[in-house]
């Protein structure tokens, strides 16, 4: 989604963008609803093979200067079309490099970039020991989202709607996450630990945003290893996997406490959301999450339920300290994470 929140951005402020992409993929039809002209091809094996020349005359034609990638994969279509016509080629590391990439294919194919960026530290210190780059061409540059103006405060009525259209009852409280449901989500570690609470608190319920299938990039045996395991609990009605949302700043509003239980995030897109919302966050205490939320949320081992049960158990008992945190949050987004200035940060570069 990133690729298309930054262009949305950029066209508002009057340039223009163009897009390479799969054919009939979520990025063209979201980028076509923007306006955006798009050069997509059935695979990148065809792009490279039989495309490229077409694709550099299209970029030549609309006269198109800079180039960023956002998948690794990308890097050596930007170096042959930067072979064919030079310009300014940039990339976004949105997961953090484990293993090194110092061998002289990957030397070649980087070189062109003129800078790599690191969207956390933890990712960055990955990328300076992994990348075959200039350590000058590695830079920090945090991500952005949009963030209201004043602290969202909720409306009855509407959290009320929003509730029933995913079936939870109206007087619920609800504990919530978003991301792709897959083992690296920690979805199933966060229903043991609902499962730890459930009795206690027969008002709870928990709301699983993200998607169930493949074409959203879950894992399926995960997937139903989850149903199965809800339905052996008899938590179904208490439980509620909505798919994949556009909607998400709806999704975050019904939410009372967001649990993102991640295993090793490379920065926590999610996590930033949910502070721009005003929302209590327990986050995992792993990757690049803690650097993200600072003191703005209470940390957990993503991998012990009893843990997490008793960080949000937190939340739930005392209110004041869910309203500080909630505060905590929004402040945090709002001086470090607002979207506007990660884009005058890019138009910085790209100058």
């Amino acid at each position: 989604m990133y690729p298309i929140r930054t262009a949305k951005e950029f066209i508002a402020l009057g340039y223009n963008v163009y897009c390479v992409c799969l054919d009939g993929g979520h990025i063209q039809n979201h980028m076509r609803e923007l306006g955006v002209e798009c050069f997509s091809t059935t695979s990148k094996a065809k792009l490279l093979s039989q495309q490229l020349f077409r694709l550099n005359n299209w970029l030549k034609e609309r006269n198109v200067t800079v180039v960023h990638s956002h998948k690794s994969g990308d890097i050596l279509i930007s170096a042959l079309l930067h072979c064919l016509m030079p310009r300014k080629s940039f990339f976004t590391e949105h997961m953090g490099v484990k293993r090194p990439k110092k061998d002289v294919f990957h030397k070649m194919v980087y070189r062109h970039l003129s800078k790599v960026f690191s969207i956390s530290n933890e990712t960055y210190q990955r990328n300076i020991k992994a990348l075959p780059i200039e350590l000058d061409k590695i830079t920090p540059l945090l991500l952005g989202t949009y963030v209201p103006e004043i602290q969202p405060v909720a409306n009855n009525s509407d959290i009320i709607k929003i509730k029933q259209s995913v079936g939870l009852p109206e007087h619920s409280f609800v504990v919530g996450t978003v991301g792709r449901v897959c083992y690296g989500k920690g979805q199933m570690h966060l229903f043991d630990a609902f499962c730890l609470l459930s009795e206690e608190y027969p008002d709870l319920h928990l709301l699983i945003v993200g998607g169930i299938s493949e074409a959203d990039g879950s894992d399926s045996l995960f997937v139903h290893e989850l149903k199965e395991k809800i339905d052996k609990a008899r938590l179904v009605d208490r439980v509620h996997l909505t798919g994949f949302r556009k909607d998400t700043k709806k999704m975050y509003s019904i939410m009372d406490i967001v649990c993102l239980p991640y295993h090793d995030e490379a920065f926590g897109l999610t996590a930033i959301e949910s502070m721009a919302q005003a929302k209590a966050l327990v986050v995992s205490n792993t990757g690049a999450l803690p650097e993200v939320v600072n003191e703005a949320a209470i940390l957990c081992d993503p991998l012990n339920p009893k843990d997490i049960a008793n960080k949000i158990r937190l939340f739930i008992e005392n209110t004041s300290i869910k309203s500080n945190y909630s505060h905590k949050a929004y402040c945090r987004a709002k001086n470090k994470f607002s979207i506007n200035k990660h884009i005058q940060k890019l138009i910085g570069f790209y100058s």
